[in-house]
């Protein structure tokens, strides 16, 4: 229907598909490499349509998946990829009605999986300290909450709650708030952790997300040297590696064979759980 997000997908030769995500509207048209779709011919169709463009290129018509909606929608910094984000939560054991915080917002891709976890009746406390990033991460959350209510019975929670403010300077509005997990995705992580600790449950784990080891080094080293109550529990890189599926001959129809195209993106995930100290 109108207002819906709506994903166009091309099969290529020799390359990935190329995928293309609108907002469906009763006078616009989907522009492609090969020729335009008008909105009006997809709107009141079956999800798994297949349309052709102006110049005979197929596409197939469908609702897109979380994971590809934050892949294409718009970003300005670079997001936290869905394999990573994926990694992250069985990290952090999230469940239903659970309190997590995340730092920073960034474009929301991270936002939205949390929101889907924690469910209605949970609560998700973003923070960011950019004004712009702030605003994008808002409105990517509100553009998918929006298309969902159009295109299914149950409506998506609206269970984010958005703050401009830099982290290390909130040790006042963590007082009244108790954590069940804590996501860091920001430069300097290790200026957040003596902030959330004390708002974090005994056994709390605490996932952040470095963009290289050297960072991991020096968020260990801040805690060691801090005397932070978190013990790392693992440090892991998340790899992700398409296949094609190519026609070979009769008798073997089809060979699964590396993509020569791949998500060279790669994230190091490290592990805190929050401890108990010994009694002196």
């Amino acid at each position: 229907r109108a207002g819906e997000l709506a994903l166009a997908e091309m099969r290529r030769k020799q390359n990935a598909p190329l995928k293309l995500l609108c907002r469906l509207a009763a006078e616009a048209v989907l522009s492609s490499p090969s020729g335009v779709l008008p909105h009006r011919d997809i709107i009141g169709q079956l999800p798994g349509q297949v349309l052709r463009t102006s110049g005979g290129a197929r596409l197939l018509l469908r609702r897109p998946s979380l994971d590809e909606y934050v892949l294409l929608m718009p970003r300005g910094p670079t997001i936290a990829y869905p394999k990573d984000i994926s990694a992250m939560l069985m990290m952090m054991d999230i469940h239903p009605g659970d309190t997590v915080l995340e730092t920073g917002s960034g474009s929301g891709a991270m936002s939205l999986f949390l929101s889907r976890a924690v469910g209605p009746k949970g609560r998700v406390l973003s923070y960011e300290i950019r004004d712009d990033h702030h605003n994008l991460a808002k409105k990517n959350y509100r553009h998918w909450r929006s298309a969902w209510e159009i295109g299914h019975v149950d409506k998506w929670p609206d269970n984010v709650e958005f703050i401009l403010k830099d982290i290390s300077t909130a040790a006042a509005d963590m007082k009244s708030v108790t954590l069940d997990a804590v996501v860091l995705d920001m430069l300097n992580p290790q200026c957040a952790l003596p902030v959330v600790h004390p708002s974090l449950k005994q056994g709390g784990v605490c996932a952040v997300y470095l963009a290289n080891i050297t960072q991991v080094v020096d968020l260990l080293d801040r805690i060691r040297s801090c005397k932070l109550p978190f013990l790392c529990e693992r440090i892991i890189e998340v790899t992700h590696r398409s296949c094609d599926a190519a026609e070979t001959n009769h008798s073997v129809p089809f060979i699964a064979r590396p993509s020569h195209w791949q998500e060279a993106h790669s994230a190091f995930l490290t592990k805190l759980r929050k401890f108990r100290p010994l009694l002196s």
